[in-house]
């Protein structure tokens, strides 16, 4: 893409929201663009390959999907109480391990060892949502503070420890928490890092690598072992995720066992101590005379958009093979 079509395809794309003049829609455009507003509309470019018309309808479409489903304030909706949101921070393995030398954030994911059943798949729609909004909102701005530059994107490592043939249960969560990144947080990752990777996941891989598009498969990086030794190359040891500090293959001395702090899933860890305290100063604030409802907030799923569809397809083809030839169904 040269300088001259993606400065064109940016103006017009800014001449096109120039035009956007109802309120709520201008509104949710400021929490998603955090004063970043070029990199905003670069991002939503380059999800549709530089299509202007395609990339304008994109962000419309995000931003009303937004005002309906009232994420501006998701984050003063805490999931209570403390023991049931323990319960999904427990099952839905994320958390931020903290950030690569250039500065962006690094969040860590337990794709293996995530069972999502301690909740509706409402909470852990919603869960998601709000780790999200908490990395726009106030992680990546505070970032782009302290190095004077907008930083606008994260690092996630996939850890596939304990990856099964029962990963097939959890396609269908997966795929809407993924669409709705797709469709409404698009081109926040830079690199996705896969470590610790089973067999079934090669032979996935290799099934879905070719269905992916060439900007996504240029994203994803799948490291040997735990993926250490190419991590230290754009991170800190102290920003490694635990699942990552592992000297051989041998079990971690600062793997599951280790206390809340270096355990980033854990509720227990800073990162998710401020997250969840400042949704729940958020509620207090918002509604500062009712008491907290319990409950999940409802979000509208997308549909998937046809690609992911497919990539599904596949996959699903692909575990079943395994099931069939392993005679397992674990």
């Amino acid at each position: 893409m040269s300088l001259v079509v993606s400065e064109d395809a940016l103006n017009k794309l800014q001449a096109l929201m120039d035009q956007v003049e109802e309120e709520p829609l201008l509104r949710t455009f400021q929490n998603v663009h955090q004063g970043c507003v070029t990199e905003t509309l670069m991002r939503f470019l380059k999800a549709r390959e530089w299509n202007v018309t395609k990339a304008h309808k994109m962000i419309i479409d995000c931003l009303n999907w937004r005002v309906q489903n009232e994420i501006d304030n998701i984050l003063s909706k805490p999931i209570i109480p403390t023991d049931f949101y323990r319960g999904i921070r427990d099952s839905q393995l994320i958390g931020l391990s903290g950030y690569s030398r250039e500065g962006l954030p690094v969040f860590a994911i337990g794709v293996g060892l995530s069972s999502f059943d301690k909740a509706s798949v409402h909470y852990y729609v919603q869960s998601h949502i709000q780790i999200n909004e908490y990395r726009d909102r106030v992680i990546l701005p505070s970032a782009s503070k302290k190095h004077g530059q907008p930083i606008t994107t994260c690092v996630k490592v996939l850890d596939m420890t304990g990856l099964k043939l029962s990963a097939l249960n959890q396609i269908k969560l997966l795929t809407i928490i993924s669409s709705i990144d797709d469709l409404n947080y698009p081109e926040k990752t830079n690199t996705y890092y896969i470590v610790n990777v089973p067999y079934i996941f090669s032979a996935c891989w290799k099934v879905v690598k070719p269905l992916l598009q060439e900007r996504t498969r240029r994203k994803v990086q799948v490291l040997p072992g735990c993926g250490r030794d190419e991590l230290l190359k754009i991170m800190d040891y102290a920003s490694l995720p635990h699942f990552c500090r592992r000297e051989g293959s041998g079990s971690s001395r600062h793997s599951e066992n280790g206390n809340g702090n270096e355990n980033c899933y854990s509720l227990d860890h800073p990162f998710h101590q401020k997250l969840y305290n400042h949704i729940k100063e958020e509620s207090r604030i918002h509604e500062p005379v009712e008491p907290i409802k319990q409950g999940s907030f409802h979000v509208d799923f997308p549909e998937p958009p046809a690609e992911k569809a497919e990539i599904v397809k596949t996959l699903e083809s692909e575990l079943h093979k395994f099931k069939i030839s392993n005679g397992t169904c674990d």
